[in-house]
């Protein structure tokens, strides 16, 4: 079943979490601030702005409450926060968050290697959290390894329904569907998309891909043929998943929604805001990034014919008149 949409596209930004967690030194929190800053600026819907997970296990994002609580709130944003567990979801209240992230796998290997539990573990840690958040923040589901596991291989689409239908019923209304790894393919994505879409149209469901594989916006243009309006991505394509062997960055903003512009849609973020924002990163966190865009330019900038394209074209206006006599 092909559906299409005609509804404004939805951008969620991150690169400062899923970005930033991974980079092998601590970019510093002013530095962290001022770029959601600047990011709550250029129109993205929603912003996930840090993890609230133990310091040790990510040393990158331990500064979680001094980011949430010295950012500017743009009103047209959601700030978003990781939580793995309940004693997360409760600092990040304390900040007020106004969406908690939480994650589990379709996966039971990786699961366990990701949060140390099995899935059904997982999925009694969201009923608390629900329980938490109820009346002072949503909750978005995360469901990772969605389209295959570096371990287990293919997911088949009858138990990602079932592990949706669960989340549905424990009161989730709010559900990512990731390729972790980057193990997706279009036809694949349109698939389990439409199916999830068909069996819960009052969901809201975000898709989140990686470009591991090179098939990233591809499976964004799958997504979307399956009427997917909402999409995840990470300035510059900063991002990966440590307990996932291969696994590379996140789709790109800025080339996402450059895609998006040239094919005619309505993101409602300003394009050289987020180039702005992406120029900086390789300063920050010290490395050359994947973003596309931003070293090639717009689809449609324009350069000045060469020098010597006048001299060109006079011979050949000369060999032309001289065939003509």
């Amino acid at each position: 079943m092909q559906r299409s949409s005609s509804k404004p596209l939805r951008i969620h930004e991150v690169a400062v979490r899923d970005g930033f967690q991974i980079e092998p030194h601590f970019i510093p929190t002013a530095d962290k601030i001022a770029l959601i800053n600047a990011l709550g600026r250029s129109g993205v819907a929603k912003i996930e702005a840090t993890s609230f997970s133990s310091p040790k296990a990510i040393p990158a994002l331990a500064d979680a409450a001094e980011v949430m609580l010295g950012i500017e709130r743009q009103p047209h944003v959601t700030y978003a926060a990781l939580v793995p567990n309940a004693r997360g979801a409760e600092r990040a209240l304390q900040c007020r968050v106004d969406e908690l992230n939480i994650v589990m796998s379709a996966s039971e290997t990786h699961n366990l290697a990701n949060l140390r539990l099995r899935r059904e573990q997982s999925m009694a840690g969201f009923a608390d959290i629900l329980g938490l958040a109820s009346g002072s923040a949503a909750v978005n589901a995360s469901l990772s390894t969605a389209f295959g596991c570096p371990f287990e291989g293919t997911i088949a689409d009858e138990a990602i329904l079932e592990l949706i239908a669960d989340l549905v019923a424990i009161g989730i209304t709010r559900i990512t569907l990731c390729d972790t790894t980057g193990m997706a393919n279009p036809a694949q994505v349109k698939r389990l998309c439409s199916l999830a879409l068909t069996a819960w149209p009052d969901i809201t469901f975000t898709a989140h891909f990686h470009n591991t594989r090179g098939m990233g916006l591809a499976n964004v243009l799958g997504a979307m043929e399956a009427g997917i309006t909402h999409f995840d991505a990470s300035l510059g394509g900063l991002g990966g998943c440590p307990f996932a062997p291969g696994a590379s960055g996140n789709v790109c903003t800025e080339d996402l929604v450059h895609m998006l512009h040239a094919m005619g849609h309505d993101t409602g973020v300003n394009l050289q805001s987020l180039l702005d924002c992406a120029s900086q990163l390789p300063a920050m966190v010290g490395h050359a990034v994947p973003g596309q865009v931003l070293k090639a330019g717009k689809w449609d900038r324009q350069y000045p014919a060469p020098g010597s394209l006048g001299s060109v074209q006079q011979r050949l206006a000369g060999t032309i008149c001289g065939t003509a006599s």
